[in-house]
């Protein structure tokens, strides 16, 4: 699911464009910020000075001080060219070192601007409070270039917003104090590229009261039992927290609504007053009664209108909201098929369009939205994240949200989702689990259980109920960018590690989905995107991802089909469509995007599978449809998508599916069908009698308890390839010599999907990299990233190369990645391998091409991407856990080879799938008889256990006889043995695995 990090507001504030108004005669003068004249230069943090940036190396502008004839002000001015696809622009930042600057004296900011009169918005920030201009709030406004030639844009400091969808590292307040300000910033159009001009950007006017007080309420909505009170809190606030110099007064007052004044309510009015002198945060009160009329009713609003002199009104005008009570949908003890028919059958069409649509938190216009449209759910994408992004932060996000939704007439909760693919991956300092490739290796179902009880602990003690989570796809081809998300190249395989649902949801049946330690989880990516073929992508510069998979029916329903089958049959909440394409042979269909694919969701799905959760889209995946929006919306709710992520188009959504039911052209019974799914996950969910966060497992979040779970993970997921000689397990009295990109980095160890979308190296998130867990075992240890310190007198090195973080088709192999190590990192491995015994670990999302340095490395580790905690790496490297874990996937010699499978006519890996080393015993003796033996005994098995044994003894035997000679002979059964073990053939296995070592 391709998700962002929001830099860019996808709300702007339009902003004041005015010619020079007359100033008073007491204002003060305008103060310089910057006249371009060179005096402050181009430079970063922790300097003073104007620097650019950009999504990626294409999109910062380039900035000049030129002359021109023409400036405004003095003889040069600030231009530059750009052309942006994702975001950029340039920042002046005050000098971190020095004190901030004092802007509250001043109604607002202004420069010139050279106009080109292309309507093109441009987004302007200034920075507020915290550390400094990197560690500020942004508060935003914009101005249209509507105008050619040189305007003097005037933008009083009442105009701007404070920016949700960034940030900041702290200083948070949410009040634009103006007395602690670090600078500005520019954000430029994307699109087609421009040039700009700037020049003397100065402070302006003289600061009012009415610009530098506000009045605030403690918050929008104040839901109240019938018969109950609601209290609503008044304050005064100052920018600089100074006492007001002249009086505000508030008259206030109860009318409108839609409850009934005497009836549900007593109406009150009258004004409350703030002296001058009033200290800033001083609060008063207003106190309104509602009565008990016994009637069951939905909730009913009693709005209470704020009327401000001498400051700035609320921007929202308070709701009181008396709660909905005693219809039968609110009653927890009828069964939930009841509540759902009872809520369906009182919901108008604009209601269900609102719960089929989710949105993304920082795409919100404004929060009202969320009950104005009725919004059924939110999302946070991948780096979508609260400020600060901590466990009691995210919980009070979403306790926001929730409230909101308490002002509509059912007061239906949202169902907020996060994309927690491996732990709840966008909080900083949760617990991170190996990557699905890597549980994957560890072929413990058990395992795989726990770590999605881990996940949906921290995940719901954050207020979030819903995580799209696990992917089930069946990887086929290692150029996939996503190869990491699954759990390996076979469906048995990931049937087998299916288990995790229940981690996350529990029973079946949903009735633990209520409980303050379950989550709902999804089924994704339905069906085949593990199966597109390379070059068939025609997402941007993607060269798999999102791509055609072309199968026949027999290998749609044997590889990628079966393991939704085993997710239906553990009761999934939710499944999500790919953006890939079916092409399915003889069907006479071609290629059809999934989520136009009825035949497959309400077909096989819904239909033959029986699936009774709800279908949600992938982020904005049904524009990839052809067609128009409103045929996109046809075309996906008719092939059985219940809800629509429209990550930032859900007013147009929610307005064009009604249009489109109203005209007859989508059907009523779709809708319902639609929407009954969705509330019956959230009345399963328990959200209508608890909507709010219970945060009282929120200190378990990145415990040692549940870092103990990863631990155990990232140690079995460790696959021992090669042990020449025995060199792993290390001794601890051995002097050891570690090198390598990968080594010390918490980033690159985690991958994608950690804190932000594509993850990031360096030290991203609160972990134990794989030195620091090799330094923790108390061996001694000389640590040189590119091996460059002197290399003897050891008597082993480590090694630890791989991948830098990436994720969906960014990651795919030809749009700027390949499976090769780095010149540094093979240099490194070159450097260490000549001069001593080496072992070397390769943390990566899929395997790396390798061969050509096999012969001068002594033990070789697949690493995966093993999370946050490196003393599970530790561990099996020294002894304190045996190697356990098997290739998940084929290991390629070359390219060329790809795509690999098991089961393929003509396979010639360097290592078959099913590999892997073990330092759990001694390797069982005994040649072809014992062999013979085992299988006997496998057939003969009463328990799968005693099955399973059989097979691994006779693994070990074989493994021992061709580890130093894989041949396409022996890999090609040793690899069909492990299938067959997953699917229960235990004295098949054993033949194949006999077949194998009679071939070495």
């Amino acid at each position: 699911m391709p998700r962002t990090a929001l830099l860019v507001s996808t709300a702007l504030f339009a902003a004041l464009l005015s010619p020079t108004a007359v100033r008073a005669a007491a204002d003060p003068a305008p103060t310089p910020v910057d006249r371009f004249e060179g005096e402050v230069p181009f430079a970063s943090q922790p300097a003073e000075g104007i620097f650019t940036w950009g999504s990626d190396a294409d999109d910062p502008p380039a900035l000049r001080l030129a002359d021109r004839a023409d400036a405004p002000e003095g003889g040069r001015v600030l231009a530059g060219t750009y052309d942006i696809s994702g975001w950029g622009g340039f920042t002046h930042d005050y000098a971190a070192t020095g004190p901030a600057h004092d802007w509250s004296a001043h109604q607002g900011i202004r420069f010139w601007w050279e106009g080109h009169g292309d309507g093109r918005r441009i987004a302007f920030e200034i920075k507020d409070g915290g550390a400094h201009g990197e560690a500020s709030e942004l508060w935003t406004t914009s101005f249209t270039d509507d105008f050619t030639g040189w305007r003097r844009v005037e933008i009083p400091f009442a105009d701007f917003r404070y920016r949700t969808d960034y940030q900041p590292v702290g200083g948070i307040d949410h009040v634009l104090g103006l007395t602690r300000m670090w600078g500005y910033a520019v954000t430029l159009p994307v699109g087609s590229g421009g040039d700009f001009a700037l020049d003397g950007v100065e402070l302006y006017g003289r600061a009012d009261q009415s610009l530098r007080a506000s009045v605030t309420t403690d918050a929008a909505v104040y839901p109240v039992r019938e018969g109950g009170a609601a209290t609503v809190r008044v304050t005064l606030a100052t920018t600089g927290s100074a006492p007001v110099d002249e009086p505000v007064t508030v008259t206030y007052g109860t009318a409108g609504g839609t409850a009934e004044p005497g009836r549900d309510y007593t109406p009150v009015a009258g004004t409350l007053t703030f002296p001058a002198g009033t200290p800033s945060g001083t609060s008063r009160t207003v106190r309104i009664p509602t009565l008990r009329d016994r009637t069951a009713e939905a909730a009913e609003t009693v709005p209470l209108t704020l009327t401000v002199t001498g400051a700035k009104a609320p921007a929202e005008t308070p709701q009181i909201v008396i709660d909905a009570h005693g219809l039968p949908y609110l009653n927890d003890k009828l069964p939930v098929r009841k509540r759902v028919a009872d809520l369906l059958s009182r919901m108008s069409l604009a209601e269900k369009a609102g719960q089929m649509t989710q949105a993304e938190r920082g795409a919100l216009t404004a929060p009202g939205d969320i009950a104005a449209y009725g919004l059924g759910s939110l999302l946070s994408g991948g780096g979508s994240t609260p400020t600060p992004n901590t466990p009691e932060a995210w919980a009070k996000m979403i306790d926001a949200f929730q409230l909101r939704t308490r002002a509509t007439r059912f007061q239906i909760p949202l169902i907020y989702g996060v994309d927690a693919v491996h732990g709840h991956n966008n909080l900083v300092g949760a617990t991170v689990m190996p990557h699905n490739i890597g549980i994957g290796a560890t072929r413990d179902p058990r395992l795989a259980y726990r770590t999605g009880e881990v996940t949906a602990a921290e995940v719901r003690a954050t207020g979030v109920p819903w995580d799209f989570a696990p992917c089930l796809c069946v990887t086929r081809d290692e150029r996939w960018g996503r190869s990491y998300e699954s759990f390996g190249e076979d469906p048995a395989l990931v049937e087998s590690m299916e288990t995790v649902i229940q981690g996350l949801q529990g029973a079946p049946d949903g009735r633990d989905l209520k409980d303050d330690d379950k989550v709902l989880a999804t089924a994704k990516h339905f069906v085949g995107d593990g199966g597109t073929s390379y070059g068939s992508s025609t997402t941007g510069s993607y060269t798999i991802d999102q791509g055609v998979t072309r199968v026949t029916r027999e290998q749609l329903e044997a590889v990628h089909l079966a393991p939704y089958q085993a997710a239906v049959d553990r009761g999934v909440g939710t499944v999500m469509p790919s953006y890939s394409s079916l092409d399915i042979a003889g069907d006479g269909q071609g290629p059809v995007k999934m989520h136009a694919r009825a035949d497959m969701i309400n077909g096989v799905l819904k239909g033959r599978m029986g699936f009774d959760g709800f279908v949600i889209s992938d982020w904005a995946a049904i524009d990839q449809l052809p067609g128009d929006h409103a045929s996109d919306v046809r075309t996906s709710v008719d092939a059985g998508l219940d809800m629509i992520m429209v990550p930032y188009a859900y007013q147009d959504f929610t307005r064009t599916l009604t249009d489109e039911v109203t005209a007859g052209r989508i059907g009523e019974r779709r809708i319902d069908d639609a929407v009954s799914r969705i509330l019956a996950q959230k009345f399963r969910l328990g959200l209508f009698e608890h909507p709010y966060a219970d945060t009282s497992g929120a200190a378990d979040i990145g415990s040692a308890t549940h870092r103990a779970v990863a631990r155990q993970a990232a140690a079995e997921s460790q696959v021992l390839l090669k042990n020449s000689g025995g060199l792993l397990p290390l001794k601890k009295t051995q002097k050891v010599y570690v090198a390598g990109s990968n080594a010390d980095d918490i980033g690159n160890q985690t991958g994608g999907w950690t804190v932000t979308w594509q993850g990031a190296s360096g030290n991203t998130t609160p972990g134990t990299t794989i030195l620091e867990g090799m330094r923790r075992t108390g061996a001694p240890v000389t640590y040189s990233q590119d091996a460059s310190a002197p290399l003897s007198g050891y008597d082993v090195g480590v090694v630890v190369v791989g991948e830098t973080p990436y994720a969906e088709g960014v990651g795919d192999v030809g749009n700027g990645n390949d499976l090769e190590l780095s010149p540094a990192d093979r240099a490194a491995v070159d450097r260490v391998c000549a001069a001593m015994k080496c072992v070397v670990l390769i943390v990566s999302g899929r395997p790396q091409l390798i061969g050509d340095r096999l012969g001068s490395i002594d033990a070789l580790v697949a690493s995966w991407l093993p999370g946050t905690e490196g003393d599970g790496v530790a561990d099996v490297l020294y002894g304190r856990r045996p190697f356990t874990g098997r290739l998940p996937v084929t290991w390629p010699r070359s390219e060329a080879q790809l795509p690999i499978n098991v089961g393929d006519p003509v396979y010639d890996p360097q290592y078959p799938y099913g590999w892997g080393l073990t330092t759990l015993a001694k390797t069982p003796g005994g040649g072809p008889a014992t062999l013979e033996r085992l299988a006997d005994t496998a057939g003969r098995a009463h328990t799968a256990q005693a099955g399973r044994d059989a097979v691994d003894r006779a693994r070990r035997i074989v493994q021992a006889r061709i580890a130093d000679r894989i041949t396409a002979a022996s890999a090609k059964p040793f690899a069909e043995a492990d299938h067959l073990l997953l699917t229960g053939r235990y004295a098949q296995a054993v033949r194949k695995l006999i077949e194998a070592y009679r071939a070495g």
